[in-house]
């Protein structure tokens, strides 16, 4: 048929029919079919209305967002460990698995769907077609986030996606990557739910934490250095239950590579499938979907016993490096009907209207960085100090402002407020009734415009 390439270099056996739960091609929302879409958001609809992995997701983020880590420096928690609490930090791991929790129990109802990804250093607006009410945006209304587009923060630039690219020490990048705009932008430009510890209540959430995990994909492809010091991860370590069945227990260092759970990405048209070898160890048919061209080689094995396919609506490739053992079933096929994407039998789910409870959580402050502006990453503060403090501690900024300080516990709820006028020193006093711990300093100017935020501990 013109327009469509179907190449084969290899050998294999054509498989009958089987049950068919996919693995993953993820691909840039701009690139999902408008198939894909109805049926993610159709499936979004269906796992909210029961058991609601949304809520439970959120709940168990907010749970163990951050925590003061004092008392045992190796206690984990999700967020903002610095480098050298590198025996803590789980970021990037963590949130590979929850979205491949999230894509298995969206596959359980629709097994050619994965999830996309929003490219937030490209798409920029809040006409985009992501926001549009038959993709994300009926959500908003429908499950009460609250959105407020623009008023957070910048979106991170193209530019700032290659300086993270060009870091060599992972705990630099993962560091750099969480605090600043590629991982932070998103958060808090959409505003609702986003920017607060509850931010797996909003599907954006998923679609902007593929995009985190395909850059930390694209960068470990360059430096193959990525390394945890951690051996178990919060909810994946064999003990929790969620919908009656026990999650697995991982060790961070195994999921280094997506590969390794048969999650690829495509983008600008091409998925490339490579270095990996069919195992079915999730799903009994592994089958690789995506609109544009699959090129599959390169050490891609379907060994003896496994089950595979490969489907696209335009182009299969199968180069040097592909093989299809004896005894394997593999399938490569050309559809130019996307309809078929779903079963005869499926039914698309009604979009009800399912408000979140009310959480405290959700007015949490976020503590995104360690020193340096929001806005142009210039230092402000010179010196905060004594740290740790007793009754006062000196903020020493850089430039005589108009400002406001206000002083937070670990669980972010506020326990000091102080304005200031035109000086550079900020003194602030009378804090010998706090309790010990963790305490972040957030300095406003007279606008309200976050300027610096400070971690210090009380003794």
């Amino acid at each position: 048929m013109v327009g469509n390439k179907f190449l084969i270099i290899g050998t294999f056996l054509y498989c009958c029919s089987f049950t068919s739960f996919s693995q993953s091609i993820r691909k840039g929302f701009d690139e999902m079919t408008d198939q894909e879409i109805s049926g993610l958001v159709s499936a979004f609809y269906d796992l909210r209305n029961g058991p609601d992995i949304f809520n439970d997701m959120a709940t168990y983020h907010a749970n163990f967002f951050n925590f003061d880590n004092t008392a045992d420096p190796t206690r984990q928690d999700l967020h903002f460990n610095l480098p050298e609490e590198a025996e803590r930090e789980i970021f990037l791991a963590w949130h590979r698995m929850m979205i491949f929790e999230m894509e298995q129990a969206v596959q359980e109802i629709n097994p050619k769907l994965s999830l996309g990804f929003w490219d937030n250093s490209i798409y920029q607006s809040s006409g985009d077609e992501l926001w549009a009410q038959n993709f994300l945006g009926s959500f908003d209304t429908n499950w009460t986030l609250n959105r407020n587009f623009g008023q957070g923060g910048p979106l991170p630039t193209p530019n700032q996606i290659s300086d993270l690219m060009n870091m060599n020490d992972f705990f630099d990048f993962s560091n750099e990557l969480e605090r600043r705009p590629v991982h932070r932008g998103a958060h808090v430009w959409t505003g609702g739910a986003m920017p607060t510890p509850l931010s797996p209540r909003d599907p954006a959430f998923f679609f902007h934490h593929v995009f985190v995990d395909k850059v930390w994909h694209d960068w470990e492809e360059i430096h193959q250095s990525s390394s945890f010091i951690a051996t178990s991860l919060l909810r994946y370590d064999g003990t929790y239950i969620f919908d009656g069945e026990v999650l697995p227990a991982v060790d961070p260092n195994d999921i280094k590579d997506s590969r390794v759970l048969g999650v690829f990405y495509g983008e600008n048209g091409l998925a490339q499938l490579d270095n990996y070898i069919v195992s079915n160890t999730y799903n009994p048919e592994e089958i690789f979907y995506y609109q544009y061209t699959i090129e599959a080689g390169n050490n891609f094995i379907v060994p003896p016993g496994a089950v595979a396919s490969i489907e696209s609506v335009n182009e299969v490739n199968l180069v040097p490096g592909f093989e299809a053992a004896a005894g394997s079933s593999f399938r490569a096929s050309i559809d130019t009907q996307i309809l078929p994407i779903f079963a005869p039998s499926f039914q698309f789910s009604q979009r009800q209207t399912k408000p979140y409870p009310y959480s405290d959580k959700l007015f949490e402050a976020i503590v995104w960085e360690e020193g340096g502006d929001l806005l142009n990453d210039e230092p402000i503060i010179i010196s905060a100090s004594p740290n740790p403090f007793r009754d006062t501690i000196t903020i020493k900024l850089s430039e005589k402002k108009d400002c406001v300080v206000e002083v937070f516990n670990q669980m972010g709820m506020p326990v000091k407020q102080e304005n200031f006028q035109n000086t550079d020193t900020l003194v602030i006093k009378d804090l010998y009734g706090l309790t010990s711990g963790l305490y972040v300093i957030r300095v406003s100017d007279a606008n309200g415009n976050l300027l610096v935020v400070k971690r210090v501990v009380k003794l």
